[in-house]
């Protein structure tokens, strides 16, 4: 196979003779951009731009401009004040305003700012601050997303009498009792509309809801793209699931319709679809909505349909139906004649235009993993990265894109990317596999690396080409490692059915395919040290590093665990989304089919376990608890077998603060370093 040929996210300087390798320190402290907002005219682009804090161990944001205009022209800041986060950027139907979201004064507010630059605005002085933001079409309203008690009228906070003889014990009824990384504390997203113009929002706002119970947008990870105005600003459109009796066994969301003013109760306008509908977007015109929607309830993972609703009729249908592949976002082009959607492909997470008439299809990049798309008049701007570059912009013009932005120039000055290779290989049921392997930039021609063999979590995910801040193969080969990662039966961007496969089968053909896809990348890639490897993974991978212990003990000499899957009966009970669980081992309970959740638990082969193993968990993760990393280390340490247990009190699923990266990265290194003879695997000379 040919190696990725990655001009079009390559990084836009050149590399000195002398040029060092990548680590983690240089990763932790590159600017991230995001939310990008293009004014109406197409004259200017703003986006919030995070640069870490390593002292203060957080990242900061603020936000920056570029005028598309001009020739040559480079990124300026816009509002950039010292301990302020300025996120969220909108413009105003003219684009001369910028109106953005600052937690200035120590609780969140609507701002706003001239494009061409001045002194910002307060425009909302809300009690309680609130998480998000989207000011209506014609400026008039500001829709608002906050936690509030259900039912809650307006955003004014309710006067409570505290107890001073209350104990500290919290009590529930029904579930979720604890989602992601936090305790329920009763509240719930919540919905409000303020009236709003020059001069900011007046008065508390007043509820959209009605008496719906849920989060909107939905929790932990949902944001405005769940929300959207009609063209004429009287109506929205949120996506929700209702709580019911055990939230946690539903993936049900539903496009809801309220009035802006609240004088009605809103409409399910997807109440005949049982699985999820999600990512409301309207047409311009105002004469169309656009979302995604999954046909089988309680699978977070069917494939997402792109839909459309004709406003005036009701009438709705399926666009994509006939195309094998997942829609990712949404978003219209100003004339409202086309649709640009992300969706995965083989490694790859292009942008793709569809016909909302005929359901066409057509890929408009390559290469990368396309992580925002802003539709303006006569082409797109949009955000993209890959395995070996974090994101920057570009802007696509017919068939020819052209980069906008290098932020990372500077602080990447000097260092040698290493080298990606895709391969193929028959894996398990006679299916095509893919992977690729990372070659580091300072091996020398006859040397060889030793492995790091990288299993993805999910399992419904891709080893894609793509960059990370947490999980970075880039950072691996860096310090002298040839990275393999293989996409198993299970992995997105291949269609439903390869993705379907790994239910019910979590350690029999994805096992197969990582033996397998081993074997051919040390076949292929002769600078692999075959004999010379050690395996890691997180979350789903983390289980594959247990399943691994049992089943394939003998290959690796050593393996990192990260959040994995211990014991499959614990995990049935203490894990918080219970769909996604009880799906995975058939649709069950575990005390209603025991036998299906004991085929591959890891637990029952501990007597067989035999490589040393680095067990990472975090206190906050709710959704592999830490008990399970606890319990992995427990018979780790019965067994004599060489372990050592990392415990983050302040992380939940993901490892997130910069100082918590650095040591995760210092103690997952060391541990590779010890057991493959790469003791100082971060320095130069160890390569």
């Amino acid at each position: 196979m040919k190696p990725f040929l990655l001009a079009g996210v390559a990084l836009a300087f050149a590399v000195p003779a002398a040029a060092r390798d990548l680590t983690i320190q240089d990763v932790a402290t590159l600017s991230r951009v995001g939310a990008p907002a293009v004014s109406a005219d197409g004259h200017w682009l703003v986006w919030q731009q995070r640069e870490t804090d390593l002292a203060a161990n957080k990242g900061r944001y603020d936000l920056w401009r570029l005028d598309l205009t001009a020739k040559d022209a480079k990124p300026e800041k816009l509002v950039a004040e010292t301990d302020v986060n300025e996120t969220a950027p909108q413009f105003s139907a003219d684009g001369k305003t910028v109106w953005f979201q600052s937690d200035k004064g120590g609780e969140d507010a609507v701002w706003g700012v001239a494009v061409t630059g001045g002194t910002p605005t307060q425009l909302s002085h809300i009690p309680g601050g609130f998480s998000g933001f989207k000011v209506s079409p014609d400026g008039t309203k500001l829709l608002v997303w906050a936690d509030r008690k259900p039912g809650a009228p307006s955003l004014e906070l309710p006067q409570v009498k505290k107890d001073p003889n209350a104990g500290s014990g919290r009590t529930y009824e029904q579930l979720f009792v604890r989602h992601w990384d936090s305790w329920s504390n009763g509240e719930r997203s919540q919905l409000f509309v303020l009236p709003f113009g020059p001069q900011g929002a007046t008065g508390s706002g007043v509820a959209i809801e009605g008496g719906l119970i849920g989060d909107s947008p939905s929790k932990p990870m949902g944001g405005g793209e769940e929300l959207a105005w009609s063209a004429d600003s009287k109506t929205v459109y949120f996506a929700l699931r209702e709580a019911g009796r055990i939230e946690s066994k539903s993936t049900n969301l539903d496009i809801f319709a309220a009035p802006a003013d609240g004088s009605s109760a809103p409409v399910n306008l997807t109440k005949a679809n049982e699985g999820m509908d999600n990512l409301p977007t309207v047409s311009p015109d105002g004469k169309w909505l656009a979302w995604f929607a999954m046909a089988r309830p309680t699978y977070e993972a069917d494939r997402q349909v792109l839909q459309l609703r004709n406003l005036a009729t009701g009438e709705t249908r399926a666009v994509t139906q006939g195309w094998d592949r997942s829609v990712a976002s949404i978003a219209w082009s100003p004339d409202s004649k086309t649709i640009y959607v992300t969706a995965e492909d083989t490694q790859e997470n292009p942008i793709w235009s569809v016909d909302p008439k005929t359901g066409k299809v057509a890929r408009l990049t390559q290469l990368g993993n396309v992580s925002a798309v802003v539709p303006i008049k006569g082409g797109l701007v949009y955000a993209m990265n890959s395995l070996t570059a974090p994101d920057d912009f570009y802007r696509l013009k017919g068939k020819i894109s052209t980069r906008l932005t290098s932020v990372n120039a500077e602080k990447l000055a000097g260092i040698d990317l290493p080298k990606v290779e895709r391969f193929s290989f028959t894996g398990a049921n006679n299916d095509t596999v893919w992977g690729y392997s990372v070659r580091p930039a300072s091996l020398a021609e006859a040397k060889k690396a030793p492995i790091a063999f990288i299993v993805h979590g999910g399992p419904q995910g891709s080893s894609n080409n793509s960059w990370s801040y947490r999980w970075n193969p880039a950072v691996f080969a860096g310090a002298g490692y040839g990275v393999v990662a293989v996409d198993f039966h299970g992995s997105t961007g291949y269609g439903q059915a390869f993705t379907d496969a790994i239910r019910g089968n979590w350690g029999g053909w994805p096992l197969e395919d990582l033996q397998k896809g081993l074997a051919a990348a040390t076949a292929k890639f002769g600078y692999l040290d075959a004999n010379n490897a050690c395996a890691l993974g997180a979350s789903y991978g983390g289980y594959m590093m247990n399943w691994i212990e049992g089943q394939w003990p003998d290959r690796f000499k050593c393996i990192v665990q990260h959040d994995g899957v211990f014991d499959a009966r614990a995990m049935a009970y203490e894990t918080e989304e219970l769909w996604f669980d009880e799906w995975e081992h058939g649709g069950k309970a575990y005390f209603e089919d025991p036998a299906a959740f004991e085929k591959w638990n890891p637990v029952n082969h501990v007597a067989s376990w035999k490589t040393p193993q680095l067990v990472i968990t975090s206190e906050k993760d709710f959704r592999i608890p830490y008990t399970q990393g606890i319990a992995a280390f427990t018979a780790l340490q019965r067994r004599e077998i060489e372990s050592k247990l990392l415990v983050f009190p302040d992380e939940n699923h993901w490892v997130l603060k910069p100082k918590n990266s650095l040591q995760w990265y210092g103690e997952v290194l060391g541990w590779l370093g010890k057991y493959t003879g790469k003791a100082d695997a971060g320095s130069p000379a160890a390569k």
